[in-house]
């Protein structure tokens, strides 16, 4: 393993895994709690923000639930030569990539590569994080030749039933555990249980045209606004950089993120907005001269705006954070 791969891979030394537990009161605070994945989290639906992370690191694999109790949009990588299993930890959907998820999918993504999901309000979501030499090796024991292009496939359908047992092992995996013998066996059932997602080489969802290239508008417009953030774009600019009319324009992000392009202006400014008050303010800086940098230029609507996203006016987030840490960690590592 090189150098990189050893700074941002599981590795407990010594059979240690760790059972954590973390709760955010703020969306980009909650992706910076998930160990070792390089993120940023938009919260997308009003009101406060509250999120809770419970995971447990085995020595090659990383389990974990995510709960977000609003609509987020999530910009996702996880760390190098790995691969990440994700599902519904219940019987709602989100979106990977665009792609609609219902709960008998399961989407895949390797080590490396930016992704993109969009959950719903009170979502919780299961993940499994496998690191790919040792997933390789266990195959190979096994007498299993995977193919290493299912890595890149975002989505599967998997048998319900299946899908459910694998529920119930994480939900019992997930739970403080001091017996060494049981962590082993766990860790062992949930390597087994990815390499027989991985077989199931005809349940792959493939994309169709149509939907890529409602999907490569979105990119292109979403790019151009996150390189021009403190610039008054309008409607016609967007459409004029990509070529396509207001409806159709409109028709793309709904499809593609669920919301119009005026609103994912909006909110992703006031996200960054948010971002740096949380950050604290520099000296001589003020709530007025960032939110200006990022394009809003009415004060009053600024307020407005954000303390209707966020549940709380600027200057409470900026007050709040310099007194207090955002999230509440509770931490215990089980030597095995």
């Amino acid at each position: 393993m090189t150098e990189e791969l050893e700074k941002f891979a599981p590795k407990q030394g010594e059979a240690v895994s760790k059972w954590c537990v973390m709760e955010a009161n703020d969306a980009d605070e909650q992706a910076h709690n998930l160990k070792d994945w390089q993120q940023q989290y938009d919260q997308i639906s009003n009101g406060r923000f509250y999120g809770k992370i419970e995971e447990v690191m085995f020595e090659s694999i990383h389990a974990f639930r995510e709960h977000t109790s609003q609509t987020v949009r999530q910009q996702c990588n996880v760390w190098p030569n790995a691969i990440w299993l994700g599902f519904s930890a219940d019987d709602k959907s989100c979106r990977i990539n665009g792609h609609h998820v219902s709960s008998d999918h399961l989407m895949i993504r390797p080590g490396s590569t930016q992704f993109e999901l969009v959950t719903p309000e009170q979502f919780n979501i299961f993940g499994i994080v496998i690191n790919q030499d040792t997933l390789k090796e266990v195959a190979r024991l096994h007498g299993i030749e995977l193919d290493i292009s299912l890595f890149h496939s975002p989505l599967r359908v998997w048998h319900s039933e299946k899908l459910k047992s694998l529920r119930y092992l994480l939900n019992d995996v997930l739970k403080p555990q001091p017996d060494n013998l049981i962590r082993h066996h766990q860790e062992d059932i949930l390597m087994m249980a990815v390499l027989e997602i991985l077989q199931q080489n005809d349940q792959e969802i493939h994309e169709k045209p149509s939907f890529v290239k409602r999907r490569a508008v979105v990119q292109k417009v979403t790019a151009y606004l996150d390189a021009r953030s403190d610039k008054p774009i309008t409607i016609t600019d967007m459409c004029a950089l990509a070529y396509v009319s207001r409806r159709t324009l409109q028709y793309c992000f709904e499809d593609v993120l669920g919301i119009s392009p005026l609103r994912y202006l909006r909110i992703s400014r006031l996200n960054a907005v948010r971002r740096v008050l949380t950050t604290g303010l520099k000296e001589d800086e003020t709530i007025s001269m960032v939110a200006q940098k990022w394009g809003f230029f009415h004060a009053g609507q600024f307020t407005h705006d954000y303390t209707s996203l966020f549940g709380e006016n600027p200057s409470v987030t900026v007050l709040r954070y310099q007194q207090q840490s955002p999230f509440k960690a509770v931490s215990h590592s089980v030597r095995q």
